[in-house]
C-alpha cells in the first residue's frame, strides 16, 4: 500500500480550501435570499448565481484540497475531460437542487428532494474528480467511509438549502456559511480516507496533465470568479433597500411639484 499524504503542504490546502467552500456558501446563500424576494426573470438569474457560486465553491473547495495531495512511489496526473466534467457535474446538480427550493409550492418536500439531488450530486461530483486521478496502481474505496461520506454531502446539502429559505440576516449567513464549509469540508476529507492505493512502480509516463498545469489555474480562476461576484453582490441593493429608497424619494418629488 502506498504511503497517502492528504496535506503535503500543512494546512495550507486544507485551510485554504475551507475559506473556497464558505465563500460559495456564502454567495450562494445571499444570490438565493434574493432571489425568493424577487419575481420572474430576477428570479431565475439570481437562482442560477446561486447555484454557479454555490457549485463552483465546493468544487474549488475539493481540487483545492487535492493539490496537497500526495501518494509515495507514484506521482499523480489528473484527466482533463474527466476533471472539467466533475465541474459541470457541481454545477448542475446544484442547479437543480436550488431551482426546486426556489420554485416549489411544497417548500418541505422541495427541500428534502432538493438536498437528496444536490447532496448525491456532490459526492458524486468528488468521486468523478477521483475517478480523474491517474498513478502508478490502483485505487480503491472503504464502502463505509464511501456510505459516510455521501450522508455527510445529503446532509449538509439539506443544511445549505434550508439556510436559503429561513436565513436573511448577513450575521446569520456568515454563521450558516462557516457551518456549511466545514460541513462540505468534512465530506471531502472523509471521502479521502476511504482511498486505499496500492502502488505498482513503473517508469512509462502517465496519461494527463499535472495539479500545477491545469487544477491550479483553473482553481485560481474560479475563485476569483467567487471573490469579484461576492463583491457585486455585496454592493448590489437588496429588493428592500430599493423599496426604502423610492419610498424616500417620492416624499421630495410630491414637495417639488
Amino acid at each position: 500500500m502506498g504511503h497517502l499524504d492528504h496535506a503535503a503542504f500543512g494546512w495550507l490546502t486544507p485551510v485554504l480550501s475551507y475559506v473556497m467552500a464558505c465563500t460559495g456558501a456564502a454567495l450562494g446563500l445571499r444570490c438565493t435570499v434574493r432571489a425568493l424576494a424577487a419575481t420572474g426573470r430576477a428570479r431565475r438569474n439570481w437562482l442560477i448565481t446561486a447555484a454557479s457560486a454555490i457549485g463552483t465553491g465546493i468544487w474549488t473547495m475539493h481540487f483545492v484540497a487535492m493539490l496537497g495531495f500526495r501518494v509515495g512511489g507514484t506521482e499523480i496526473r489528473y484527466d482533463v475531460p474527466l476533471t472539467v466534467l466533475s465541474l459541470l457535474v457541481a454545477m448542475v446538480v446544484v442547479c437543480a437542487g436550488v431551482f426546486a427550493v426556489g420554485h416549489g409550492r411544497d417548500r418541505t418536500r422541495s427541500l428534502l428532494l432538493g438536498g437528496l439531488t444536490t447532496g448525491i450530486g456532490v459526492a458524486s461530483m468528488h468521486y468523478l474528480g477521483m475517478a480523474a486521478v491517474r498513478l502508478h496502481g490502483d485505487v480503491t474505496y472503504e464502502p463505509v467511509l464511501v456510505g459516510l461520506s455521501v450522508l455527510i454531502a445529503v446532509v449538509a446539502a439539506t443544511a445549505a438549502l434550508w439556510a436559503a429559505l429561513n436565513i436573511e440576516a448577513p450575521v446569520a449567513v456568515t454563521v450558516a456559511s462557516l457551518v456549511m464549509g466545514a460541513a462540505v469540508s468534512s465530506m471531502h476529507y472523509t471521502g479521502m480516507l476511504a482511498v486505499r492505493v496500492r502502488v505498482t512502480p513503473s517508469g512509462e509516463l502517465l496519461p494527463g496533465a499535472t495539479a500545477m498545469q491545469f487544477v491550479f489555474p483553473l482553481a485560481v480562476g474560479l475563485g476569483s470568479y467567487l471573490f469579484l461576484t461576492s463583491a457585486f453582490v455585496a454592493l448590489s441593493p437588496t429588493a428592500g433597500e430599493r423599496e426604502e429608497s423610492a419610498s424616500a424619494q417620492r416624499p421630495v418629488e410630491t414637495a417639488a411639484r
